[in-house]
């Protein structure tokens, strides 16, 4: 087991916000969980006073209030078992609201009310209500028992039969729960979750639910044995039930507009609305669903929507575009930053047998219209792949990046007719518009704190599968009109052409190069005024504790990049560079050439090429650096 899990789960479990907030309201021992002994009984004037007010109860000695209690906002409502009653001293209505902070028309049982809380036309049972909350219009807000929340749920993760089981628990990453689902083999670290999750579930357990200050929840049929964080918004909402939602300031985790929660942790900034459903589950920071979305024993990562479509059983990565009806089932997504388009069924898990099929997507994946993808399937060294609409794949695993899986543009007699047709590397030289803008795309859409996501496409990992990728097409033993994975492993099930094997190799030969040379670049300019220029070559064979240098470093003396002179390959460097602009601009031109001669306004509706924002702000980018590279070249 790697240390960083084991260090990252004993740094949750001591520095829990949720865990030491429950544990506050675990006081059994004090006149109240919320007080402490802070409270006094109700005296015969204050009960003759809540009475007048309409007030009932069946015991008023039951009743505790703090010192500062006053009766003038208790109106209409019935009074049962134990109960603590704050100050409502506010007299301003609440937003939206006409009523000042108060009871009014409702039912407590065995409840805490906080200060200045608002609880209107609500039925309220075994929950303690922390100060400025409002619970307006809530059928029935409950705990019917000891609860742990929904932490330590096991979800069915990847494989819907079971197999990379995950434990749930509200603050858990993205990097634990890659780890806990793909590192199956590893006894120590599922030993040490598992007994983790035990900890963390019965330190979360409690007899009565929690609203932590500043909720709302309004219009909602049911909120059961759940516990609300701060800024928790529950609007119209049809189920709450048996749930950790834990929103946060400026990060409010919204549930509305008839949506169903259930057995689920939500962090911080989520929403789920609009019909949505979501069991068994956990949602990350700033991920969401929406419009009629099912989501079913899954893990959704951050700044990931699903609307309109059903995910089942699967890890979905951050950055993931899932906006219409589709389906994904069973598939192990954690590097996302792909998309699901409409009809998408990526889901053939079940082989008659059981469903116990699974996929494993590549980062990046585009899934396009009303694609197929039967299981097993394995995408993962294919990152950035497209698959394109309306195709059905076979069982397989690909080992091309930035590939087009197509229908076949030619038919061979020797290759069945159930092969797709591969060109690998097409994205990047007919679409590095869609590559480039994604980097720009995920850092501006990104919500969450402190940015620990990768957004530079081009990095030793993606890098490391090109250059692998590139040998495969250039080692061919025969060269030959067609080729399948007999002939280049990684292809699938799936055949190339030679037109498309030399495509490929040129694609993944410029990019390795651009790679390389803006590595020594940015060496040069960190280097810049500690070594002397005539020294500059050394940079070729000196190691340095810089990991991604030294990954550039390694790759420039294989390719034979060495050879070259330092200015050389600078002047390499600004060629690729505005080669690569003028291909961003001319992958997006294609758009508009084609949808001008077929729509008649296209040119009025749309916006030109050239005025762009991300085509404008890459050519301006290129030559800027264009120009920066030539000074360094004088400086030389």
């Amino acid at each position: 087991m790697k240390n960083d899990v084991a260090a990252s789960l004993r740094q949750i479990m001591d520095s829990s916000e949720l865990l030491a907030a429950i544990a506050s309201c675990r006081r059994k021992d004090s006149k109240s969980r919320l007080f402490g002994d802070a409270v006094r009984s109700l005296v015969k004037s204050e009960i003759e006073t809540l009475e007048k007010h309409g007030n009932n109860s069946e015991d008023w000695t039951k009743i505790s209030v703090c010192q500062e209690f006053k009766t003038d906002n208790i109106f209409n409502s019935f009074f049962s078992g134990k109960c603590v009653l704050g100050g409502f001293d506010k007299k301003d209505p609440a937003p939206e609201f006409h009523a000042a902070p108060g009871i009014y028309n409702s039912s407590i049982g065995n409840s805490e009310i906080g200060g200045n809380c608002l609880i209107w036309n609500s039925v309220v049972s075994d929950y303690l209500i922390k100060e400025n909350s409002i619970v307006s219009c809530a059928g029935s807000l409950s705990c019917t028992g000891e609860t742990a929340f929904g932490n330590g749920n096991m979800l069915s993760i990847g494989i819907e039969t079971g197999g990379r089981e995950l434990l749930s628990f509200a603050e858990i990453s993205m990097d634990i729960a890659e780890a806990v689902c793909t590192r199956t083999n590893d006894v120590i670290l599922s030993a040490y979750y598992k007994k983790f999750i035990q900890e963390y579930s019965a330190r979360c357990k409690l007899d009565k639910g929690i609203i932590e200050s500043g909720c709302r929840i309004k219009n909602t049929a049911i909120v059961r044995n759940s516990y609300l964080g701060k800024n928790v918004e529950i609007n119209s909402a049809q189920l709450v039930d048996n749930s950790t939602l834990i929103g946060a300031t400026g990060e409010t985790v919204e549930i509305s507009h008839g949506a169903i929660l259930r057995n689920s942790c939500v962090q911080r900034g989520c929403c789920v609305s609009s019909m949505a459903i979501v069991d068994e589950s956990i949602l990350l920071e700033h991920s969401g669903v929406e419009r009629h979305g099912k989501v079913t024993h899954s893990l959704i990562g951050p700044n990931t929507e699903i609307a309109e479509g059903e995910v089942t059983s699967a890890f979905v990565g951050p950055f993931v575009g899932f906006h219409h009806q589709a389906l994904l089932i069973a598939a192990m997504w954690p590097e996302g930053k792909g998309n699901v388009g409409y009809g998408a069924n990526i889901g053939s898990n079940h082989t008659g047998k059981a469903p116990d099929q699974e996929i494993w997507c590549g980062e990046g994946t585009f899934f396009g219209l009303g694609v197929n993808i039967k299981f097993p399937s394995n995408f993962t060294e294919a990152p950035y792949s497209v698959f394109a609409t309306g195709i059905i794949t076979l069982p397989q695993r690909i080992e091309f990046p930035f590939s087009l899986i197509n229908t076949p543009s030619m038919r061979f007699t020797d290759i069945t007719p159930a092969f797709n047709e591969i060109l690998p590397g097409w994205t990047l030289y007919e679409n590095i518009y869609m590559i480039k803008r994604n980097e720009e795309k995920f850092y501006r859409r990104d919500k969450t704190e402190g940015r620990n996501f990768e957004f530079k496409v081009f990095r030793p990992r993606i890098i490391d599968l090109m250059v692998s990728a590139r040998n495969r097409l250039d080692d061919v033993e025969e060269i030959r009109d067609v080729y399948t994975s007999v002939d280049i492993k990684g292809l699938g099930k799936n055949f190339m052409t030679e037109k498309s094997r030399k495509k490929g190799i040129a694609a993944y030969s410029f990019y390795i190069e651009y790679y390389c040379l803006c590595g020594l670049y940015d060496r040069l300019k960190k280097i810049k005024g500690e070594m002397s220029p005539e020294k500059y070559t050394a940079l070729y064979t000196l190691a340095s504790t810089d990991e991604t240098w030294e990954h550039q470093r390694n790759i420039l003396n294989k390719e034979g990049f060495t050879k070259k002179g330092i200015v050389d390959n600078l002047r390499q460097l600004a060629g690729l560079e505005e080669k690569m602009a003028e291909s961003t601009l001319r992958s997006r031109e294609k758009d508009e050439l084609r949808g001008e001669k077929i729509i008649p306004d296209y040119s009025q509706t749309h916006v030109k090429v050239v005025d762009d924002a991300f085509v404008k702000e890459t050519m301006a980018v290129a030559k800027k650096k264009k120009l920066d590279i030539e000074e360094l070249m004088k400086e030389i």
